[in-house]
């Protein structure tokens, strides 16, 4: 899947001779967080729709706010995980394109961005999710491949869903007939299994012994 098939041209950028009132219009006809200001076809910056509604002289030019400005955008070469990093790093959802030679093609809109990555494989893919902890120091992405392979697991995709001083944790999507065996061998090599799962035969045995427990006690 190419991402810059997503590249959509259909809000026209507004220039700094535009208008407060055109960019208040345009906000309220499209749900846009920020509206592209070019000028020669180079992007100025991204406007702010929460700003551009706070101004009262809607006949005034956007050069007069320049100061307002958001600068922001991607290429045609961004993946889509560096795109919602994008997104959430501007809190937006609308970030402008630039070619190779900055020239402004287009933007992308974040609906388009997360439908495309809910129907990826890494999500689209029946499979279990793993969440795992461990000490900073001593974890290894190599380590947490080796052992889902090892027990003739299929590691869909990884990534850091957390961490602080001292640990981190890691989602896993894994396809797997023996999740028990992984969950186990993570376990052998000091790694916290955060999620639960039915197939784990250790936390079946905890509540065996709880169980036992209870009834002993109540004897």
């Amino acid at each position: 899947m190419k991402v810059n098939e997503f590249i959509l041209k259909e809000i026209k950028a507004l220039t700094l001779n535009s208008s407060v009132k055109s960019a208040q219009q345009l906000c309220k006809d499209l749900p846009i967080t920020h509206i592209p200001v070019v000028e020669n076809n180079k992007l100025v910056g991204c406007l702010p729709e929460s700003d551009i509604q706070t101004i009262e002289n809607k006949n005034r030019s956007l050069n007069e706010y320049s100061y307002l400005l958001d600068h922001f955008y991607t290429d045609e070469s961004a993946t889509l995980l560096d795109l919602i990093t994008l997104f959430a790093d501007n809190d937006s959802n609308l970030v402008p394109v630039l070619d190779k030679n900055m020239q402004y093609v287009g933007y992308y809109e974040l609906s388009d961005i997360l439908d495309a990555f809910a129907d990826s494989p890494f999500l689209h893919n029946e499979s279990d999710t793993l969440i795992i902890d461990k000490n900073k120091n001593d974890y290894s992405m190599s380590q947490v491949a080796q052992i889902v392979e090892t027990n003739n697991g299929k590691l869909l995709g990884a990534y850091i869903s957390s961490e602080n001083m001292n640990n981190i944790e890691i989602t896993l999507k894994i396809i797997s007939e023996e999740v028990n065996e992984i969950i186990q061998t993570f376990r052998r090599y000091d790694y916290n299994v955060i999620t639960q799962h039915e197939d784990d035969f250790y936390l079946e045995e905890l509540k065996d012994r709880a169980a036992y427990l209870r009834k002993y006690l109540d004897m």
